[in-house]
């Protein structure tokens, strides 16, 4: 009797791979059969990495030739074990239906002025004609009720599919939620991060913010426990770091950065903004001072190989905009205004291509940098 591939095909039929679903057929496991006279090569690629399940195929597979092609067959047994990689997912956390991009906003370190930048993205972006939230995650040092003039305001509650949620404070055309209208001003919160993680998980996921181009979450100075729970909490698209020029901060923004791009985080950073670059005084508009160190953020940026956003100068009037609850990037025709229009504009340029790799349904198409969006 002479032995045929279409007999050992015949036979292989039924057997499985331990942990796999389908035959070694099916499943397209068996790579290569040769055959002379009785003796018979099989070679096969199974996904089970271990010495037990290599072993059991080939026993398998020596036992079935036996038994239905021919009982004195050679048989020979090559198993191979080719474990597919699983692809980097972008995209973690649970989806928060009508929010189309989730940007987060982080430093090193603390004082550099992460809060400043997020509320003036946030302005320059609702006046490109973006629908905006905001999510203070700073939940041991709030601000963005400050920053937005509405410390005074408490979230009203809803009804949503029968649940009650809080409807976000709007001011600016930003809509906001902060630990900040929930707590005194003079309480300091003194919670352990599993308490911390719990609140801000009940602002993201008990609010209705409804229809929104960006969610902006204005994350905690560092690397703890706060930024591990917004990443396994939310999809975050792309975060944006925020730095000064001096070396210690350099410092600090290159681990921010490094924290993001972990294998096991993997959310793309879409720049560095340099904040407090130079001081210009007011009697000496022609004159920059380069107090803190020049080009330092815009340097780190090269080296890290990200996108350097832009670079906002040391001015009183920025300062001002935050202590008194109005965003410099509310006043129209200014060198601030235009200083944070064209930072976001930056933003929104590398979220365009960061989108290109994604689904069309995760994407906001953004047709022009001066205007609207097309959703």
């Amino acid at each position: 009797m002479s032995i045929t591939k279409k007999d050992i095909l015949g036979a292989l039929e039924s057997i499985t791979a331990p942990g796999e679903g389908k035959s070694l057929v099916e499943s397209n496991s068996v790579k290569n059969i040769v055959i002379f006279g009785k003796e018979v090569i099989v070679d096969v690629e199974i996904g089970n990495p271990s010495l037990q399940a290599k072993k059991r195929v080939e026993v398998d597979i020596m036992k079935i030739v036996h038994e239905k092609v021919h009982p004195k067959a050679d048989v020979k047994v090559n198993v191979t074990a080719v474990v597919q990689e699983k692809p980097s997912n972008q995209i973690k956390g649970n989806e928060i239906p009508g929010i189309k991009n989730i940007i987060a906003v982080a430093s090193g370190k603390g004082g550099v002025g992460k809060s400043t930048v997020t509320a003036n993205l946030a302005v320059s972006l609702s006046k490109m004609g973006f629908n905006v939230g905001v999510l203070d995650a700073d939940v041991y040092g709030p601000s963005m009720h400050l920053m937005f003039d509405v410390a005074l305001e408490k979230p009203k509650s809803t009804n949503v599919d029968g649940r009650p949620k809080m409807i976000p404070v709007e001011n600016y055309g930003v809509k906001l939620l902060s630990l900040g209208f929930f707590t005194e001003p003079n309480q300091a919160v003194i919670w352990r991060g599993a308490m911390a993680s719990k609140a801000l998980n009940q602002l993201i996921f008990d609010a209705d913010w409804g229809e929104l181009d960006f969610l902006i979450v204005d994350l905690p100075p560092g690397t703890g426990d706060i930024h591990l729970s917004m990443v396994q909490a939310l999809p975050i698209t792309g975060a944006v770091i925020v730095s000064t020029p001096q070396n210690i901060a350099l410092a600090d923004a290159v681990r921010g950065v490094g924290m993001f791009k972990q294998d096991n985080i993997n959310v793309p950073v879409l720049g560095i903004v340099e904040n407090m670059s130079y001081f210009t005084p007011a009697e000496l508009p022609e004159n920059k001072y380069y107090i803190f160190g020049q080009d330092g953020a815009k340097n780190l940026a090269d080296d890290l190989g990200v996108k350097f956003l832009g670079e906002v100068p040391l001015v009183q009037s920025i300062r001002e905009g935050g202590d008194f609850g109005s965003p410099v990037a509310l006043q129209e025709g200014t060198p601030l205004e235009k200083t944070f229009s064209d930072i976001t504009k930056n933003m929104t340029a590398e979220l365009v291509k960061r989108n290109e790799h994604l689904p069309p349904t995760e994407v906001v198409r953004i047709t022009t940098m001066s205007g609207c969006s097309t959703k």
